[in-house]
């Protein structure tokens, strides 16, 4: 039902517009500018109604402001980011639900990256919007966390069905896995996904969405078996 399209911006990340076709409702993930998207919106006849954020850092929220003033759209975000979003119009939190059309949203809390740091997950879709807390072998840094609330978070979106698309904020697949490679140098399926990596940005081919079943096969920090070793991979990470 819905029609996911990537607007890369700045150096590295990832916008996403999203269409559901029956409501003719269209939502943005987490727009760092706005100029990009409302000339992708206008280019397919689509109307901006909605933008969903997933934390308050500006390469995420930059664009909700013009982007609101252009179409009058409602922005949804973290209940407990509130006061760094001023933009926000509906405050959510885990348990909570948003819906696109009738297409229904549910809120999962996920902080370490920030703070209140949330995520989408659309069931009937097979969809998650995870902003910066998981990436395509990677996570994201623990700049208002703990390496126990990643962990946990990688509990949650470990137990998604297999197929479920995830949807990252950031181009970050080659540097992750370069070193996830040194994490787990013996992990064959890892191997055989740089290989794959490595080829679509030769050709400057986007590497996301990843799917839960390539990052349980993969991700040295969904796969860390322990809290510490999570934190020593995160730790190795930041200065590899």
């Amino acid at each position: 039902m819905l029609e996911i399209i990537r607007i890369p911006v700045l150096s590295d990340n990832y916008i996403w517009l999203v269409h559901e076709a029956e409501s003719g409702e269209t939502m943005v993930v987490d727009p760092a500018v706005a100029e990009p998207v409302l000339a992708e919106a206008d280019r397919r006849g689509w109307k901006i109604t909605q933008i969903w954020n997933t934390h308050w850092h500006p390469d995420h929220t930059g664009g909700n402001a013009a982007i609101k003033d252009a179409t009058g759209c409602l922005i949804t975000g973290p209940a407990a980011e509130q006061e760094r979003i001023p933009t926000l119009d509906r405050l959510v939190k885990e348990g909570d639900t948003v819906k696109l059309g009738e297409v229904i949203a549910e809120v999962i809390d996920v902080p370490a990256h920030t703070a209140g740091h949330i995520a989408f997950y659309i069931p009937s879709e097979n969809v998650a919007f995870v902003g910066d807390t998981l990436f395509a072998m990677g996570c994201g840094r623990l700049f208002e966390g703990t390496a126990e609330q990643m962990y946990d978070n990688m509990r949650k979106l470990e137990s998604l069905p297999d197929n479920t698309k995830v949807y990252c904020a950031h181009e970050y697949t080659q540097s992750n896995g370069e070193y996830a490679l040194v994490a787990e140098p013996d992990n064959f399926a890892l191997k055989e996904r740089m290989a794959e990596v490595l080829t679509l940005r030769a050709r400057g081919e986007p590497t996301v969405p990843t799917t839960i079943k390539l990052e349980r096969a993969t991700n040295p920090f969904m796969r860390a078996a322990t809290v510490e070793e999570l934190a020593a991979r995160r730790t190795a990470k930041d200065n590899f």
